[in-house]
């Protein structure tokens, strides 16, 4: 009896510290770094929670994008600007909603991702929309290059689909940025 009770305590002790390690890490600025800081879009290694850091990302990507929309909404001097900055304030949200549903769906994961920093594109000015449009440019590189990674390691068909219908908006978006900015500003 005495020896059961001694494996007993044995095993109830690395079950503890085992439940310990994964509450401990799950708490440290290591794993909010890895899980909800996207400032960075390395989607690290192609394990369990790969695709979960990828909502994260993408969700962050999103949120990004409408603040910067916001400013432009505020101080673009171009109507097609103001244009495209209403439609993503408009459209980003559902996309973002998507995206907690599969974190939701998949993980159980109802925590919500903060808020990215974004550049202050300043006040209004004859060169506000290029500032918007170099920014926007830059958050659509990054964004390309996330969908990129996420598809050469992740294997479920939902996040590839959502790699694939991001990448060709962004691409397609990319293009038309790029094209007011050398109509507009000749770079």
């Amino acid at each position: 009896m005495k020896k059961i009770s001694i494996y007993l305590s044995i095993g109830l002790a690395a079950i503890t510290l085992m439940i310990g390690i994964g509450i401990g890490y799950s708490t440290t600025s290591d794993y909010t770094e890895q899980m909800y800081n996207k400032s960075k879009m390395d989607l690290g290694e192609a394990d369990f929670f790969l695709d979960r850091r990828y909502l994260n990302a993408m969700i962050s990507h999103h949120l990004g994008a409408i603040k910067l929309a916001e400013q432009a909404l505020v101080n673009g001097q171009h109507q097609e600007i103001k244009n495209l900055a209403t439609e993503i304030i408009a459209n980003e949200p559902t996309a973002i909603a998507g995206l907690y549903r599969f974190k939701k769906d998949w993980y159980g994961d109802t925590r919500q991702v903060s808020s990215p920093k974004v550049v202050n594109l300043g006040q209004a000015d004859d060169t506000s929309d290029l500032r918007f449009l170099n920014a926007l440019i830059a958050h659509h590189q990054t964004g390309l290059q996330m969908t990129t990674e996420v598809k050469l390691k992740s294997s479920r068909s939902a996040i590839l689909d959502n790699a694939d219908a991001v990448s060709l908006f962004l691409s397609t978006s990319l293009e038309q940025l790029q094209s007011w900015r050398k109509d507009w500003y000749k770079i």
